[in-house]
């Protein structure tokens, strides 16, 4: 597995497969061919079916365009054998003859492959185990947690990194409490956040909770949104659900920094497991890879802050997992924002659930967190193209895409 590094990306929304990832792409191919005359880029499969709405074609004009003149093709019926989110990058002379062209494919998260093996393209990996249940055993053999395992394989600058990670996170919580109005598109969305922040104070302690809850996830999803600079966990998309319950839990309970940071470490893990074994991909397997996959790190992180064991910590966050099993993404108007903004906060309060249930429990349990992320793959595999953030079935049918 790679470092958690390349799951915990810093950017700006909408969409880390759709933005960030063809922004990078762009930026890579430029590197190569700095003195091209002109350049096309055919978008193929989901990145073509919801690029508009996600921005990928102002993310790749806006890194290519200053250089030279970029033409975007659209093929959304077309959709390559790798993965669905497939690109091909051209560079042409002043004749308009073929320098080279480029394949490659944003695989969820922000992270690219070309190909072969469905290994990224920007980092080793540094991690011996990628499955949760020998790391479990090598916990309950050494006696250290997750965090432990993830300082070990990672640089002693991780923390810092984390730290950053924490911060851009706190942010954007902070941001999309205090931003009001609509949000870009032709949904005409309002912001509900600051409504959701100022309504949950009103409340007593149970409800003001999970109202606080609903906020922060509220915040840094409409922040997304909006193209504003936020933390992928694992994707832009699902970027609310961590932050939300992390926040939650440090103002209410003082957790300190360093615990909120081991927390991260363990979240991180958790969503590099999937990532390696299955897929973070909401073109590939649905919003189970996403919105499914934050909540199973955030459920996680929460129960090692309240003191659970390896098999209580594995436990929940396998119920964050199974929980969302078969759940599509069908963005509306391939927009991040229905069902999306919704999901993330309902996501960080079904986190926060599944930690109590496994306190309750001595963290033994029949299905492995890897039995799950093996059937979310199949899963969404098995998924019709339509449902899988092509915007063309589900929630999404019937809306016509920007």
């Amino acid at each position: 597995m790679k470092t958690i590094r390349e799951l915990f990306r810093i950017g700006t929304g909408p969409s880390s497969s759709h933005t960030m990832a063809p922004r990078k792409a762009a930026e890579m191919f430029l590197g190569r061919h700095p003195d091209a005359a002109s350049f096309k880029v055919t978008l193929y499969g989901s990145l073509a079916a919801t690029g508009i709405g996600h921005m990928t074609d102002v993310a790749i004009i806006d890194t290519l365009q200053p250089t030279a003149p970029v033409e975007i093709i659209w093929q959304p019926k077309v959709f390559l054998p790798f993965h669905p989110n497939g690109m091909t990058f051209a560079a042409y002379d002043q004749e308009n003859k073929l320098i080279d062209n480029w394949t490659v494919y944003s695989v969820g998260g922000g992270a690219l492959s070309e190909g072969e093996q469905k290994q990224t393209i920007e980092s080793p990996d540094i991690y011996a185990m990628s499955k949760m249940t020998e790391i479990l055993l090598w916990c309950e053999r050494t006696g250290k947690s997750y965090w432990e395992y993830v300082m070990e394989c990672e640089e002693s600058d991780i923390w810092d990194y984390l730290e950053e990670v924490w911060k851009t996170m706190k942010e954007a919580i902070q941001r999309g409490l205090d931003a009001e109005g609509v949000l870009p598109g032709p949904l005409n969305l309002r912001r509900k956040a600051s409504t959701y922040f100022i309504r949950a104070t009103g409340y007593k302690q149970s409800l003001r909770s999970r109202g606080l809850v609903f906020a922060y996830a509220l915040a840094v999803s409409e922040e997304n949104a909006s193209g504003g600079k936020i933390v992928t966990a694992p994707t832009c998309g699902s970027c609310g659900v961590i932050p939300s319950v992390l926040y939650h839990l440090q103002n209410s309970r003082e957790f300190s920094d360093t615990r909120i940071l081991r927390a991260l470490a363990t979240a991180g893990l958790i969503g590099n497991i999937v990532k390696t074994n299955a897929s973070i991909s909401g073109a590939e397997v649905g919003c189970q890879g996403e919105v499914g996959v934050a909540c199973a790190m955030a459920s996680a992180a929460a129960n090692q802050l309240f003191g659970g064991s390896p098999a209580q910590i594995e436990y929940a966050a396998e119920m964050g997992l199974e929980h969302h099993l078969g759940m599509t993404c069908d963005p509306v108007c391939g927009l991040v924002q229905i069902p999306c903004i919704e999901r993330n906060a309902y996501a960080a309060a079904r986190a926060l659930d599944a930690n109590i249930y496994s306190t309750f429990t001595d963290g033994m349990h029949r299905v492995s967190f890897d039995k799950v992320v093996t059937v979310m793959q199949q899963t969404g595999h098995d998924l019709p193209s339509l449902y899988k953030e092509t915007s063309e079935g589900g929630l999404a049918k019937d809306y016509e895409q920007m």
